[in-house]
């Protein structure tokens, strides 16, 4: 067999019939092997979602590890189809091969333009997708092909060899040319860029990410508390806003409880921030440099969440084709958050207890157990007691995981804390949308105040985002609050929040008064009140300030 020789209708067979007979099984195969077809912009859009998600470093590396994967697996494939005139033959093969797989193009006046040391091609359809989704890049992008090439040659030639792009489509250039040079050629010259081809690069780019990700968590999480400062907010490090004296001591029992390493169950309704409690114990703890990892009990079945937590071996079931660590290995030094614990089933619960008692796991499929030092927090919208009593969750199980609760009040029951975080929640729609919103009128505040909120700061913070969408002015006012918000029923404030509206009224006033820059007309307007009334509440305030 020639280069020349190799033909389409030869390798590829559409929907072959079952051992002879006239009925097809709708497989596709190429020189024998069984294939697939996806369209291009498919992998077009993959791309994108792994430059945006992990990086172009990490992108390349994935995807020039998986070209490097094909082109052995390729060129054995070729090497056991056809008997080749020479071993040069073969490792021509390469460029015909991917003509033939519509991954490039080659010049129909050299057919021979990429060979064992490199060429041109053109029609690349990695630098066409790479254009189309990313637009022109300063770099090669043909990074899978470059891939493909160098496993194929590498395996044809004994030895590593390896393709890089000097000139690319992708990057402006006319047509695409590669080098081809084994390893020791390359040598220094290309400082590092082989390893992209290696697993031992692609596991160096993701640990590059997660570095980022982590430091950008950091940097994320020193913004939001500044967004306290934006919404006029004293910094709340759990940004929960705890203002109500329940919530205060609910705040001072989790810091006190997060220096000692015991189980902890979160009680609450649901949307009553209780990952954000579990995240605060693990921020003040000694774990606090490790992983926080979360878990919804509820949202994954019996099945998956034992593979999930305790890891599985290769082989153990259908699909299991490595060793998986589980959840709490991955844990290991830091906190393992279990939320929705109530809705695990009552075999579940067995395991589970067992790993809290031995602290060690065994994954599925596997008899040798591994040991773990991890923090366990759970959290739960059951009342757990009543569980226990109808058989539904072991009661042995249920004191394993209440060392200590923290019980979350619902917001209703917390009615201080429902400005303060209001304010919050609508600084970070507004900077998460680039809306310059940055306040509530009286007549919304006191709307909000009105609210029963059954569900909870989940409900507050989506009726912020949505306040933040639709607000015509700077000013959050009652039209914008959502229609579910609005249908109350007529509230005649008691004292206590009655005070509350007067506190807010009297912070929107001192807000307006410092965009206008003191000019108390301007701020009387932009408050829609007259001057006078201004006067006199200005009076007010500085008298109770006087009296304090």
């Amino acid at each position: 067999m020639r280069v020349e020789d190799l033909d389409l209708k030869d390798l590829l067979e559409l929907s072959p019939c079952d051992n002879g007979s006239c009925q097809c099984d709708g497989t596709v195969h190429f020189a024998g092997r069984r294939a697939l077809i996806f369209d291009a912009v498919s992998h077009g859009v993959l791309r994108k979602e792994l430059i945006d998600s992990y990086g172009e470093r990490a992108a390349r590396g994935i995807l020039s590890r998986y070209g490097f994967i094909n082109g052995k697996r390729l060129a054995e494939t070729l090497k056991n189809k056809f008997k080749w005139d020479s071993d040069m033959e073969w490792k021509r093969a390469v460029g015909r091969i991917l003509v033939l797989k519509g991954l490039f193009v080659l010049d129909l006046n050299k057919p021979d333009t990429l060979g064992p040391a490199g060429g041109t091609w053109l029609a690349s359809y990695e630098a066409e997708q790479h254009l189309l989704m990313m637009g022109r890049s300063d770099r090669p992008v043909c990074w899978k092909l470059c891939g493909l090439i160098s496993g194929y040659l590498s395996f044809a030639a004994g030895e590593e060899m390896y393709a890089l792009e000097d000139k690319c489509v992708g990057k402006g250039d006319v047509a695409c040319h590669v080098v081809i040079k084994s390893a020791e050629e390359w040598g220094d010259e290309v400082n590092g860029e082989l390893t992209v081809f290696k697993r031992v690069g692609v596991d160096e780019a993701l640990r590059e990410v997660t570095t980022t990700l982590k430091r950008t968590e950091s940097e994320l999480r020193s913004k939001t508390r500044k967004l306290a400062e934006i919404a006029k907010i004293e910094e709340d490090p759990a940004e929960l806003m705890a203002r109500s004296p329940d919530m205060r001591k609910l705040m001072e029992l989790a810091k006190t409880i997060a220096a000692i390493n015991s189980t902890v169950l979160i009680t609450g309704e649901s949307g009553t921030g209780k990952e954000r409690i579990a995240r605060f114990v693990h921020d003040h703890s000694p774990q606090a440099n490790g992983p926080f990892i979360a878990v919804n009990c509820g949202a994954i079945t019996e099945t998956l969440l034992e593979s999930e937590l305790f890891g599985h071996a290769r082989g153990a079931f259908t699909g299991a084709g490595s060793d998986r660590p589980g959840l709490f290995e991955a844990a290991n030094g830091g906190t393992l958050f279990l939320d929705e614990v109530g809705e695990i089933s009552l075999s579940m619960q067995v395991k589970l207890l067992r790993v809290l008692q031995e602290r060690e796991v065994r994954r599925v499929g596997e008899n040798k157990s591994r040991p773990i030092n991890v923090r366990i927090l759970s959290a739960t919208n059951k009342d757990l007691t009543v569980e226990v009593a109808s058989k539904k969750f072991r009661m042995d199980l249920f004191y394993r995981l209440k060392v200590v609760e923290l019980a979350v009040p619902a917001l209703r029951n917390r009615r201080e804390d429902i400005l303060p975080l209001a304010r919050f929640l609508l600084a970070e729609a507004a900077i998460q949308m680039k809306r310059n919103v940055d306040g509530l009128t009286p007549t919304a505040a006191n709307q909000l105040l009105r609210h029963a909120w059954p569900g909870n700061v989940r409900e507050l913070a989506n009726a912020m985002q949505r306040a933040v969408a639709v607000a015509k002015t700077n000013r959050i006012d009652i039209e914008d609050l959502p229609p579910d918000v609005l249908q109350v029923i007529p509230f005649v404030p008691s004292q206590g929040t009655s005070g509350l509206i007067r506190d807010v009224e009297k912070n929107c006033i001192l807000s307006a008064l410092e965009k206008t820059q003191g000019n108390r007309r301007e701020a009387a307007e932009l408050m829609g009140m007259g001057v006078a009334t201004l006067y006199r509440k200005l009076k007010s305030y500085k008298r109770e300030k006087v009296e304090a």
